[in-house]
């Protein structure tokens, strides 16, 4: 009788603009951790780091560059690889 339009089921995350919520948060702060860095201790590298993590977390089809790089170091540099080969039954 009624319809109802939401976003995947209820089951997605909340995004604001391109990032998800929690980077949103992360990146707010160390933004603001920044700026007193550059303010008193004229410090340049915390502001490129937080927006070197603004650039990779942003999402695009529910997955973001971070998560492609994470996939990607765990599949070869930490997780073992295990290969089988042999006669299979006919």
């Amino acid at each position: 009788m009624y319809t109802y339009i939401y976003p995947d089921n209820l089951k997605s995350s909340a995004v604001l603009w391109l990032w998800q919520l929690r980077d949103i948060g992360i990146i707010g702060v160390g933004l603001l951790l920044s700026v007193f860095a550059m303010a008193q201790l004229r410090l340049l590298p915390p502001l490129v780091i937080t927006a070197l993590y603004a650039f990779l977390t942003i999402r695009f089809d529910d997955t973001s560059i971070l998560d492609f790089i994470r996939y990607a170091s765990a599949f070869f540099l930490t997780k073992q690889q295990t290969y089988e080969w042999g006669y299979g039954e006919p």
